[in-house]
């Protein structure tokens, strides 16, 4: 790998939907990782609130990063690069953390990253396991995605092979814990139920899984109304609806699909790795499921420990460090937030290439000790 300079150390920062992360690494050892949640004050309306979000971001992101450096032991000052997500996300939210990662890059005379959440998501395994075999096969599991990728290189090619054409997984486990009366998140609360019922106690329909289905795509909305009929059908009869079998059997539905598209992606592209990142990504059966298939078909499974699947900073650090290292254009301060950046985007450059004269323009503001 072509390195610049010895092990770089980035700061990166995700607000693309209700968590502020942000995380510290050098090359592919996490520093830090700090992270302020906003999920309490969505839990009260069933769901993520964009306006909720964004201010809770903008109240928690200058803490948060004092935090992270704390934490990691380092100065401001001692950075090469600031990374922030670009896309995809709350668009709101988004701007909150491109716009501070801008102001530091700025003050601190450092070049700014702009990295894609999705990547962001496959590039943090490196922290837990090394640098990335190419190519890797990705399966992004998360509130808003359900992704097939292939990776050549995560800096910049990265290939959607297959999506979800209706709801994503996690946003099926949520919908079902509010049917189930269970709160919000649903997925690590039907996670839990789900480890003492049945999984095969009732036979809930697998979405596009026909001879003629697009063999890498995702749906989850049949499902989701098919799990809910069979409530309100048990809660018409006057019946006790058995919360524990309905878990299970609906979490089976929803990690058989997932695993086996991605096993048979592996296969056919001849890719002997497998990793599996995003919120749903630490769910526990998804993770036991996945690793039974894989060892059965002689694939290499990496999944990153649950504080590290679920939304993070540490993980745009890991790709901007990436991005420091590899040689990639750093982005200009003219960076927007993109709510919906496509996954074949690892990365927003700059109008200018290499570090040009948007780069040499902060250098030379920076020195006039904007930052204290």
């Amino acid at each position: 790998m072509a390195s610049t300079r010895d092990e770089p150390l980035v700061l990166g920062i995700e607000t693309s939907c209700d968590e502020t992360g942000v995380g510290i690494v050098r090359g592919t050892t996490l520093l830090a990782d700090a992270v302020a949640s906003s999920v309490d004050e969505h839990a009260r309306f069933g769901g993520v609130v964009p306006e909720v979000a964004s201010r809770a971001h903008l109240e928690a992101m200058v803490p948060t990063i004092q935090r992270a450096l704390k934490d990691a032991g380092v100065s401001a000052r001692d950075l090469d690069g600031i990374a922030v997500t670009a896309g995809p996300g709350l668009a709101g939210a988004l701007l909150v953390g491109v716009s501070a990662a801008k102001a530091y890059a700025y003050a601190l005379g450092k070049p700014l990253y702009g990295v894609n959440h999705l990547a962001s998501h496959i590039c943090v395994d490196q922290l837990e396991h090394g640098p990335l075999p190419e190519p890797t096969m990705a399966l992004l599991v998360s509130g808003g995605h359900s992704s097939l990728l292939l990776s050549t290189d995560i800096t910049s090619d990265v290939r959607p092979l297959g999506s979800t054409i209706d709801d994503a997984a996690g946003e099926a486990f949520d919908k079902i814990a509010r049917v189930l009366n269970l709160g919000f998140p649903g997925g690590p609360v039907i996670d839990r139920y789900a480890r003492e019922g049945d999984p095969e106690a009732i036979a809930f329909p697998r979405g596009l899984t026909g001879p003629r289905d697009a063999p890498y795509d995702f749906s989850f909305s049949g499902l989701k109304t098919s799990v809910a009929r069979w409530i309100e059908a048990k809660r018409a009869a006057g019946e006790e609806v058995p919360v524990r079998d309905v878990s299970a059997s609906f979490q089976e539905a929803v990690v058989d699909v997932l695993t086996r598209k991605a096993v048979r992606a592996c296969k056919d592209e001849g890719v002997d790795h497998l990793m599996i990142g995003g919120g749903v990504a630490a769910n526990s059966r998804l993770r036991a499921l996945a690793q039974e298939r894989c060892e059965k078909a002689g694939i290499r499974l990496r999944v990153p420990r649950p504080k590290l699947c679920t939304d993070n900073g540490a993980m745009v650090a890991a790709l901007g460090a990436e991005m420091v290292a590899r040689d990639r254009a750093a982005s200009s301060l003219d960076l927007s937030a993109d709510s919906s950046l496509p996954v074949t985007e690892p990365h927003v450059p700059g109008h200018t290439h290499g570090h040009g004269h948007d780069h040499d323009h902060v250098h030379e503001v920076s020195k006039e000790n904007l930052y204290p």
